[in-house]
């Protein structure tokens, strides 16, 4: 009886593009596929800290560069991504929030979030497997989400129909594109604490009310999501497309 082999979970070769790296998620996602051995390209609109990145991953011996990349801006990214690719691999967690309550949402921050997280989104994972299908690769194409693509949440209406709109192009890419050998999936994380979240956990209801719903009982760190990109990022996870993978403490499992 031959034993069958764990696939690997290692990147070793992989050209990989990481958007929003300059902090919290986009760093962490960036530092895992460079540990697991991908060339990793981070990609966000500081410079400054894109350069302290990537001198911090030469360090520990990652393979990284850095990309100044405005992903909402559709016709450069476009243009950047073609010039600077293929990617075998796309992690876009490029994204922001205003949150409010819906009778106070302007058409202003509607636009603003949805220009990103939905727009310049689909536009990015388009851009990303247009350029592995000019070469015939296959690839793995990981759009962060959140849990609130699959809930609703207090002050985040608008916040919630853009990752409800991303599970969407997600799930439809994942079908056109799966007879290219192009793997469409999110990530959808809970409450994960870092500088940008801190003054939603400053406000003592709000903390309570996160704590009370996250099942494992405490709010997610960076560290949380890394396993999960690189698991999806790599043959170990070789049947896995259109799918959502929830990195939420057991939050949408009520």
């Amino acid at each position: 009886m031959a034993l069958p082999t764990t696939p690997s979970f290692r990147l070793d070769g992989k050209r990989a593009l990481v958007t929003g790296a300059s902090s919290g998620i986009g760093l962490a996602c960036a530092v895992a596929l460079g540990e697991a051995g991908a060339e990793v390209v981070v990609a966000a609109r500081r410079p400054d800290l894109l350069a302290d990145l990537v001198e911090k991953m030469r360090v520990a011996e990652m393979k990284a560069e850095a990309l100044v990349l405005d992903v909402s801006d559709v016709s450069t990214m476009q243009t950047l991504v073609t010039e600077n690719g293929p990617f075998d691999i796309l992690v876009n967690s490029a994204g922001l929030a205003r949150h409010g309550s819906a009778e106070d949402t302007t058409e202003a921050d509607f636009d603003c979030v949805a220009d990103l997280n939905v727009k310049g989104a689909y536009f990015l994972t388009q851009a990303v497997a247009k350029g592995l299908m000019m070469v015939g690769k296959p690839g793995s194409l990981i759009n962060i989400s959140s849990q609130m693509a699959h809930v609703g949440g207090l002050d985040r209406a608008v916040y919630a129909a853009t990752k409800h709109a991303v599970e969407g192009f997600t799930k439809s890419m994942a079908i056109e594109w799966g007879k290219r050998n192009i793997r469409v999936n999110t990530i959808c994380p809970t409450f994960v604490l870092t500088p940008l979240t801190q003054s939603t956990f400053d406000r003592p209801e709000r903390r309570a009310w996160i704590e009370e719903k996250i099942k494992l009982g405490r709010v997610g760190k960076v560290e949380d999501i890394m396993g999960g990109v690189v698991y999806l990022a790599s043959d170990a996870s070789a049947l896995v497309t259109g799918t959502a993978l929830m990195i939420d403490g057991g939050w949408t499992a009520e």
